[in-house]
């Protein structure tokens, strides 16, 4: 597969995001329009809960879905509220909820705790909508604690395991990510799968959609199953798709 192949097949899986701390309405802006490129629409746009209506106005009727996250970054254990955020971002249009799994509650050996936020946030966020449940692999000691995790958050209701948050010092890394995809593997249910931190370079997206390819198989992939979470990934895809446009030199 050319480079552009693959760089096509990211961007349709691309959760295109602005969470930096010094997010606007402007930049949120800027993200939908991306997001609508020459290119092809990506799979959704993951933005901060308070502009998840300005993204969702932006992006009416084009099918790219409107993501945001709750318990974000801390990975708090206050289950009422996060319950209260995500019913307030749904009802402000949000399609697709990206919370943090309680992972300090985890390591404590309470792993109920945890489960019981993925539990209830499974009981709100319904009627074709998206539960992604962020691992925080980075903080995570082994792999057994990531494949106790992920296998936790599956069993709790979620629809995608995510690797990160990208605000902990250590993002998704390919360890990580083929552990959680042999868990989803064995799931007996679908599940699906979302590298999030640190992707920026195509050699980067390719590392991921070739572990899913070799753990899920390759009709595996797509947005239903597989997004990458980034917010500068954008532009080397585009980068390699024109590349690919363009002529060689002396043509």
């Amino acid at each position: 597969m050319s480079d552009a192949e693959v760089a096509r097949r990211a961007l349709r899986c691309l959760d295109l995001t602005e969470l930096s701390d010094t997010c606007s309405d402007q930049a949120v802006d800027a993200l939908c329009a991306k997001a609508l490129g020459p290119h092809g629409p990506v799979a959704a746009v993951c933005v901060w809960p308070q502009y998840v209506a300005r993204a969702r106005d932006a992006l009416k009727g084009s099918g790219v879905r409107i993501a945001t996250v709750v318990n974000f970054p801390a990975g708090g254990e206050d289950v009422e509220r996060v319950v209260e955020d995500t019913e307030e971002a749904l009802g402000d249009g949000a399609e697709e909820i990206d919370c943090v799994l309680p992972y300090r509650a985890l390591l404590r050996g309470e792993a109920d705790i945890a489960g019981e936020m993925v539990t209830a946030l499974r009981d709100v966020v319904d009627g074709g909508r998206t539960l992604k449940v962020i691992l925080e692999t980075g903080a995570l000691p082994d792999e057994s604690t990531i494949a106790a995790a992920s296998r936790l958050a599956i069993e709790a209701g979620a629809d995608f395991l995510k690797t990160s948050t990208g605000k902990w010092p250590v993002s998704a890394t390919a360890q990580a990510a083929q552990v959680m995809l042999n868990v989803i593997h064995a799931a007996g249910r679908p599940v699906g799968f979302k590298p999030s931190g640190g992707i920026r370079t195509l050699t980067d997206a390719k590392t991921y959609l070739d572990l899913a390819d070799r753990i899920m198989g390759p009709a595996w992939v797509t947005p239903g199953t597989f997004r990458i979470g980034a917010s500068s990934l954008y532009e080397a895809l585009v980068a390699a798709i024109e590349a690919d446009r363009t002529p060689a030199a002396g043509d």
